[in-house]
């Protein structure tokens, strides 16, 4: 490194290489937290609507900042509630949202949330126009280190296992995650919760 344009760029590079690999051990860390169930869940009776309100209200200024359109609808009832644990359904919400921006490949992104009633269930619609998932990857990105690229670099960074981390909290509330992809036009990921339903007491 003899002139300091070269200095400061190989300082970068291990700056941000250094921090990868922080990611990575937070992430591994949780996993096998997850994992062995060393996780102590605080489940609590959530209000959907405020909840995801204040969800996305924070997800919303960060994707600003990156100069992604982020459009939310709310088709539940205002006074629906489950059974959740505030902080990992956050980790659920962040998770999915990284992934979409890693593939994030059009000049425009858009990332659409949806709440919707199904019955005894809730739904969370997080939809994106990235670059799509191919069928074949479809049914594994929820398994533990799976690229869906095949490449061993990490240009896209990532370790392959945050949505492992989803499916396995979205498990832990006897909940569901699940995907429907198009390539070259985007990716949705749905989360399901029960609704909690007060059981009348009789005298």
């Amino acid at each position: 490194a003899d002139t300091p344009e070269k200095m400061d760029k190989y300082i970068k590079t291990i700056y941000n290489k250094a921090n990868d690999m922080q990611k990575l051990i937070n992430e591994l860390t949780t996993y096998s937290n997850i994992e062995n169930n060393r996780i102590p869940y605080n489940f609590h009776r959530i209000n959907v609507a405020d909840y995801f309100g204040d969800c996305v209200e924070e997800v919303g200024m960060d994707l600003e900042n990156k100069n992604i359109k982020l459009n939310y609808s709310n088709l539940v009832a205002p006074d629906t509630v489950v059974i959740a644990d505030p902080e990992q359904m956050k980790k659920v919400i962040n998770n999915i949202i990284s992934n979409s921006l890693k593939y994030m490949n059009k000049p425009k992104g858009v990332i659409n949330i949806r709440l919707r009633d199904v019955g005894d269930f809730i739904q969370i619609e997080i939809e994106d126009n990235g670059k799509g998932i191919a069928q074949k990857d479809l049914a594994n990105i929820f398994e533990r280190f799976y690229r869906t690229d095949a490449s061993r670099n990490s240009s896209k960074g990532g370790s392959g296992i945050g949505l492992s981390i989803v499916k396995k909290i979205m498990e832990d509330h006897g909940g569901q995650v699940w995907a429907t992809s198009k390539e070259g036009t985007g990716t949705t990921m749905y989360l399901a919760l029960r609704k909690y339903q007060e059981v009348p007491v009789h005298e």
